[in-house]
């Protein structure tokens, strides 16, 4: 008699591990990236995105010429070279106007503008001071967020004037196997107005989105998909159910052991 009973509560843990398998399986076509992409296909790159600088961005302008005397004034720097202290360069901050307070020059609008568009307007604004001035300038807060079903979630530093989507998502390490790939989210500011798009990297012409390239600030939200949604709905009723399982079972254990 102990048997059949021992069998019966065995084969009940069976089968909650096994429906808990079930609901957490993830059909491999929610999960591929670009699936209609054929071999050899070239999709050539329309987007012709570039950043563009916004309200409380940090932007890092340095001029130099080759009289680096005639040039030393249209540089903020903090600190000295004197006793061995290196100066440091001074980050101009965009204000609510879309300007920044420049050297020498004054207010220049920059809200809007691209780098590359920026430093034409310096190279032109400047013409009466310098000679072939070399303009570097740099986005100093430039981070995205990514959220949700990844297996990193967190504020990412990007490093360079621009960043994908799927860039974003390596550095936080991939949409795991619970999220949804034919529906990640990007939210965006733009004078303070949130704009939400969507975008489904199941399809190659995701690359023609325009949110395929990222600006400084943007959320990436990567949602659960149905799978993810059940377990974790039956996570805990599933711990409860195993638990209760489990002292049906060791309690059956003892009665039959003391009989």
């Amino acid at each position: 008699m102990f048997k059949p009973v021992f069998l019966n509560n065995k084969l009940a843990v069976l089968a909650v591990f096994s429906l808990l398998f079930i609901v957490s399986c993830t059909p491999s076509k929610d999960v591929v990236y670009f699936q209609d992409a054929n071999q050899f296909e070239t999709l050539v790159d329309e987007n012709n995105f570039s950043t563009k600088f916004k309200v409380d961005d940090l932007v890092s302008i340095h001029i130099s010429t080759l009289d680096p005397e005639a040039s030393a004034p249209f540089n903020l720097l903090r600190g000295t070279e004197e006793g061995g202290l290196r100066a440091e360069q001074v980050n101009y901050l965009v204000d609510k106007n879309g300007e920044i307070d420049f050297p020498v020059i004054g207010k220049i609008k920059i809200e809007g503008l691209s780098p590359s568009e920026t430093r034409d307007l310096l190279r032109e604004k400047l013409k009466d001071y310098l000679k072939d001035p070399i303009i570097n300038i740099r986005i100093r807060n430039f981070t995205v967020t990514v959220l949700g079903a990844v297996n990193r979630p967190g504020t990412y530093p990007v490093n360079g004037e621009q960043i994908t989507i799927m860039e974003a998502l390596g550095m936080a390490g991939d949409i795991n196997i619970k999220g949804r790939r034919d529906n990640v989210m990007v939210i965006r500011d733009f004078d303070g107005t949130k704009v939400y798009n969507r975008i489904n990297l199941n399809q190659k012409d995701a690359l023609k989105s325009p949110v395929f390239y990222l600006t400084q600030n943007d959320v990436v939200y990567v949602e659960p998909n149905k799978s993810g949604k059940t377990q974790s709905s039956l996570d805990q009723r599933a711990t409860i159910a195993i638990s209760i399982v489990s002292t049906l079972i060791t309690s059956a254990v003892i009665l039959l052991t003391r009989n």
